[in-house]
């Protein structure tokens, strides 16, 4: 891409972000979450011990770092997610895949939510409000609008199920491995009756506020996260195009003042053009767009996201969208061979 597209893509972006339309699942995949009409519930007190069977909506790269993390845990979990890759996965993990949301809810008193966007989000609360299950207790960590987090947690609580968002800051590796950073929005009847699980589930969490406050600081948290890796990508194209080796490269800015977290989890990968999904560049521009429209119904001028958002449009058009947000690299550098398919190092 030349340099007078890049910059009609940077002039452009926030006019495109506001046209973009979020990711959805499509009605028959809404449809596969859904469950049966809803029945009455009872209603029981979180039983908060390592014997709890946790439930998982959604075992894309997230959830399945979170059924990792879970059975290191001790914990039974059973999983739900329409593809069938997905479920294999899962299923190789030790997870009890389920046929729906319904079969979920009817054998979970917790259920995890890790879904794409808005449409999923609210189709899988609402599978759970309408199942004649026991769960008391939705978690959901899907980086969503506030909107859609506040409606999910409106239709669960009028069903006396009790909702938490907690979006996590991290690759699935990190997620897996308990070093993310969980956000945790909730009311603080929901710590203290869940502390176990949710430290088993990820040991630094932090309660940021009420319900729909943890997405509120995940999307700001990751606006700067994104600023810094495209920063990091931009310095080492420059530096590698310069004649400097890219690895002393990094060890010079973990010296500088121009140091951030991107030059460790993200610098030796752009290195390495190691670029197998631990995240994707697809998913961080939809959060990108939910970004810009935070920002503009809040009256923000957020210039430089809007650029970086252009930046990964170009990424997507150029095939990159499904591989790790570290591939951002290969849409800066002029003439950069096309990365594989799996990302994996040529």
């Amino acid at each position: 891409m030349d340099l007078a597209r890049r910059r009609q893509r940077c002039a452009t972006g926030r006019g495109r972000t506001r046209k973009l339309e979020r990711t959805a699942l499509d009605r028959r995949t809404c449809a596969e979450y859904l469950s049966t009409p809803s029945q009455s519930r009872t209603t029981s007190q979180p039983m908060n011990t390592a014997d709890t069977t946790i439930g998982i909506l959604g075992l894309g790269l997230v959830g399945q770092a979170l059924a990792t993390r879970l059975k290191a845990c001790g914990y039974p979990v059973a999983g739900c997610d329409p593809s069938p890759a997905a479920q294999t996965a899962a299923q190789a993990a030790g997870v009890q895949v389920t046929a729906s949301a319904t079969a979920l809810a009817r054998q979970c008193e917790a259920v995890i939510i890790c879904v794409l966007d808005d449409a999923a989000l609210l189709a899988c609360a609402n599978a759970v409000a309408d199942a004649p299950g026991k769960t008391v207790l939705v978690l959901s960590c899907v980086t969503a609008s506030v909107q859609a987090t506040q409606d999910a947690a409106s239709l669960l609580e009028r069903h006396h199920i009790a909702f938490a968002d907690m979006p996590l800051l991290g690759s699935s590796r990190q997620i897996a491995q308990g070093e993310a950073l969980g956000l945790l929005g909730a009311d603080e009847a929901v710590p203290g009756g869940w502390s176990k699980l949710l430290s088993d589930l990820c040991p630094r969490y932090r309660h940021v506020g009420p319900r729909a406050y943890g997405v509120r600081a995940k999307l700001a948290c990751n606006l700067v996260l994104g600023l810094n890796r495209v920063a990091l990508a931009e310095g080492l194209a420059l530096a590698t195009t310069l004649g400097l080796d890219g690895t002393r490269f990094l060890e010079l800015l973990r010296e500088s003042p121009a140091y951030s977290r991107a030059v460790d989890v993200a610098g030796p990968r752009m290195v390495a053009r190691d670029f197998s999904p631990a995240s994707r560049i697809r998913q961080h521009r939809k959060d990108l767009a939910l970004i810009l429209e935070q920002g503009d119904q809040a009256g923000l001028d957020l210039t430089l996201t809007a650029a970086h958002a252009a930046l990964l449009d170009g990424a997507i058009e150029d095939g990159l969208g499904d591989l790790d947000n570290a591939a951002v690299i290969a849409a800066i550098l002029p003439h950069h061979p096309k990365p594989n398919p799996d990302g994996k190092p040529l």
